[in-house]
C-alpha cells in the first residue's frame, strides 16, 4: 500500500475535504460502535472550520492521497498528543492507517517524543493495540453534546 499513495503535510486549502474525510469516516466507520444520536453529535464537530485550520497550522498534520484524492490523515501535537487519524470508509484495512501511524510515530521520535498518546474511539482500539498502545484508561469524553466512550491510550517511545 505505501508505495502507491502519497504522504503530504496538510495546507489550509485541504480543510473542506478534511472535514468530508473526518465526518464520513465519523459516519460509515465508526457507526457500528455508537449509537445514531453520538454519530450525529461526533460529526458535527466537523462543522468548526476554524477549529479545523487551528489544528493544520498548529500540529504536524498529514495526508494521505491515492490519485489526488485524500484518503486518510493523521496529526500530533508537539508534546506527543495524537490528535486525530481517520481514513476513508472506502480505504479502510488496505494499510493506509498504518504508513500514516508510521510517519507520525518517526515525526514524534525525531523531534524527542518519548511518548504517544491519544483518546481513541472503541473502532479504533484494535488497531492502536497492534501499534504498541495501552488501555491508560476508559473515559467519556464530550464530542458536541453528548459524552462518547474512548480510551486514553498511551505508547512508550524510549
Amino acid at each position: 500500500m505505501s508505495n502507491t499513495i502519497q504522504i503530504r503535510q496538510a495546507i489550509l486549502s485541504d480543510i473542506e475535504n478534511l472535514k468530508r474525510l473526518f465526518q464520513e469516516t465519523v459516519c460509515f466507520v465508526n457507526a457500528k460502535d455508537y449509537s445514531a444520536d453520538e454519530i450525529a453529535d461526533w460529526a458535527s464537530c466537523g462543522e468548526d472550520m476554524e477549529h479545523l485550520s487551528n489544528l493544520v497550522n498548529n500540529l504536524y498534520f498529514i495526508v494521505a492521497e491515492k490519485k489526488n484524492e485524500i484518503i486518510g490523515m493523521a496529526s500530533i501535537s508537539k508534546d506527543g498528543y495524537l490528535h486525530s487519524m481517520f481514513v476513508h470508509k472506502d480505504f479502510q484495512r488496505q494499510g493506509v492507517a498504518t504508513v500514516l501511524y508510521e510517519k507520525i510515530e518517526n515525526h514524534a521520535q525525531l523531534n524527542g517524543v518519548s511518548r504517544i498518546w491519544s483518546e481513541v474511539s472503541i473502532t479504533a482500539k484494535g488497531f492502536f493495540e497492534k501499534q504498541g498502545f495501552f488501555v491508560e484508561k476508559e473515559q467519556k469524553r464530550k464530542a458536541n453534546k453528548l459524552y462518547l466512550t474512548n480510551f486514553v491510550m498511551v505508547k512508550n517511545l524510549v
